[in-house]
């Protein structure tokens, strides 16, 4: 398939494809503006930038790994455009870059759909002095458009699994000369680099995964650990479930409850269960299940109004047997009051969450068998003992209370997470010095 076809085979589906992105917004909330005029390359005034470096996460998870990027950008002085596809991704934009966002040094805006008028009108109203795409966001009108205007492009801390390759190959030239456009590509592992060479790329290299450049707030670090001893438990933290998790790990730990009843043990007086949903749009789910199995939980949002590190904060964690997660931004915070975390998405086939800020707080992590979207990743943390793998939800509960009678261990597993993310460090470093060879 060539872009003429492929234009042709988007524009006969956009009703469908714009049906699909309306039922997904209604599923996630908040206001996607799926038909506004940006979504289509159209606005309301000039642009405040000048000829800014534009850096498009297409979501949450993108928006968090290009965090260090943006920092940098904006330590040496760029004005940036930061867009996004997602709710999620806009939000944790906006919290993490806002004093930037009100010193007129970034803006958000969305990234128009990959129609030829909407991305012309897009990169003639911003005309950026360069742009980088983080980790696959691949679109053949954007980048078509980009060459058109001369705006060099990077593809920065790319992956690149078989089965995307295989993909790629199968859509045809579109997708070729796509990848070929690229002025520069960061690929995160050498697997990644050899595959996107298959796939059309030019002079790809290797820069390593911007998560080990990630900064943590040091101040939600401390409120965590000043949190954590009060409670007067250990706490294991299951974090980022997806969907068709929750429930897995609900009810594991109700099994792991009644076991430890029928032991003549109350396991809730040793141990809180930290369950944080991914996204937002399933934190009321989340609670309804929990209810539903009959286990006692407060919410992160009441702690926050009852005062955050106060003693009616701790109270009100007393009586309850799961802490759920319902705040946005604040993994850090529930890493730092855990002992052990499980980092899911990876008990169903999603393909993982990241674990490196979770070895990066020094916390030992488990992850589950799917892993594929952070595998060099997990296999590392793996061989430098900072993580094990386990095959279910009932393994992860069980290897975590283990873990917790094994101090030594504990200490052991959260150094080596730490040294191991400290010695990676040095993706954004790579990509800035690139960016300032092609810039114009």
């Amino acid at each position: 398939m060539n872009r003429f076809f492929y234009t042709a085979l988007i524009r006969l589906l956009s009703p469908a494809l714009l049906g699909w992105m309306a039922l997904r917004a209604r599923r996630a909330g908040g206001d996607w503006e799926v038909c506004s005029g940006p979504r289509f390359g159209h606005y309301p005034q000039y642009s405040p930038l000048g000829k800014p470096v534009w850096v498009h996460a297409v979501s949450l998870g993108e928006t968090r790994a290009a965090q260090p990027l943006i920092q940098a950008l904006l330590d040496q002085g760029e004005s940036v455009l930061l867009t996004h596809m997602t709710v999620t991704g806009r939000l944790e934009g906006q919290r993490a870059f806002a004093s930037a966002i009100a010193q007129g040094r970034l803006a958000q805006q969305w990234l128009p759909y990959d129609f030829p008028g909407s991305v012309r009108r897009f990169m003639n109203h911003y005309r950026p002095r360069a742009g980088i795409l983080i980790e696959r966001e691949v679109w053949p009108n954007l980048l078509a458009a980009a060459r058109r205007f001369q705006v060099p492009m990077m593809l920065v801390s790319a992956r690149f699994s078989d089965h995307a390759l295989r993909q790629s190959l199968r859509i045809g030239s579109v997708m070729r000369e796509a990848y070929g456009q690229f002025d520069a590509v960061y690929a995160q592992t050498l697997h990644d680099a050899q595959r996107l060479e298959q796939a059309g790329a030019v002079a790809v290299r290797v820069s390593g995964n911007f998560k080990f450049d990630v900064s943590l707030p040091a101040e939600k670090i401390q409120r965590g650990r000043d949190f954590s001893p009060g409670l007067g438990r250990k706490v294991i933290v299951i974090a980022s479930t997806r969907e068709g998790e929750d429930e897995l790990f609900i009810r594991a730990i109700g099994k792991q409850l009644k076991r430890a009843r029928g032991q003549g043990r109350n396991l809730s007086e040793r141990v809180l269960f930290c369950l944080i949903p991914r996204h937002p749009e399933r934190f009321d789910e989340a609670a309804r299940e929990l209810a539903d199995a009959g286990l006692s939980y407060v919410r992160r949002s009441q702690l926050i109004e009852a005062g955050d590190c106060s003693s009616k904060a701790l109270q009100a964690c007393a009586d309850a047997a799961v802490l759920l997660g319902d705040t946005l931004g604040e993994m850090p915070w529930y890493y730092a009051v855990g002992q052990v975390a499980i980092v899911a998405g990876s008990f169903q086939p999603l393909g993982g969450q990241n674990l490196i800020e979770a070895c990066a707080v020094g916390v030992p992590v488990l992850v589950g068998p799917h892993t594929r979207n952070f595998e060099q990743a997990v296999v590392d943390a793996l061989d430098e003992g900072a993580a094990l793998r386990v095959h279910d939800a009932d393994a992860a509960l069980q290897t975590a209370l283990q873990l917790l009678d094994d101090a030594q261990r504990l200490g052991r597993m959260g150094e080596a997470g730490a040294h191991w993310v400290q010695k990676h460090r040095g993706a954004v470093a790579r990509v800035v010095a690139g960016l300032n060879e092609i810039k114009k």
